[in-house]
């Protein structure tokens, strides 16, 4: 789905929950569409705030989720206390996440075999699965031995 698609999605998802589609909220949608790697609300925030500086931190943290709830965001728990974000493209299809310890980085990597094995582990509990993630948490090899790690500040 393209990123205008994707918008007229959100537009559509907000008018079925009553919302309006106001352009706080999509100026919110627009930053977090023009991101290419994974970010957090206050990143979003400052991005929102440059293309519409009445974009508040309450806006914020309300509309991240709406769109979580319309699956055009993803939302990754990397067990820290913080939340980071990721848009929804067509081309995110299984994907497994790997997280180096070190500095945090997220790495999302292709799975097609999440299809094939929740589908074979619900199926014989007779389940159908809904949702599924493999997360990996990893230390970063370059920073075990020489203290610094290879992908912080990429």
């Amino acid at each position: 789905m393209s990123t205008e698609a994707s918008r007229d999605k959100f537009k559509a998802f907000l008018v079925a929950k009553g919302l309006r589609p106001t352009s706080q909220r999509l100026a919110i949608f627009d930053a977090a569409f023009a991101q290419n790697e994974h970010f957090t609300a206050e990143e979003l925030l400052a991005n929102a705030r440059a293309l519409d500086e009445s974009v508040s931190r309450a806006t914020v943290y309300r509309t991240l989720p709406i769109l979580t709830g319309s699956a055009l965001l993803r939302e990754i728990d990397i067990g820290k206390n913080i939340k980071y974000y990721a848009p929804s493209r067509e081309d995110n299809g299984q994907q497994a996440q790997v997280i180096c310890i070190d500095c945090d980085k997220i790495f999302e990597i292709n799975a097609p075999f999440m299809d094939w094995y929740g589908n074979t582990v619900s199926s014989k509990l007779g389940l159908t699965p809904v949702s599924q993630r493999l997360q990996v948490s990893a230390h970063c090899n370059a920073f075990q031995t020489t203290g610094h790690c290879a992908h912080r500040n990429n």
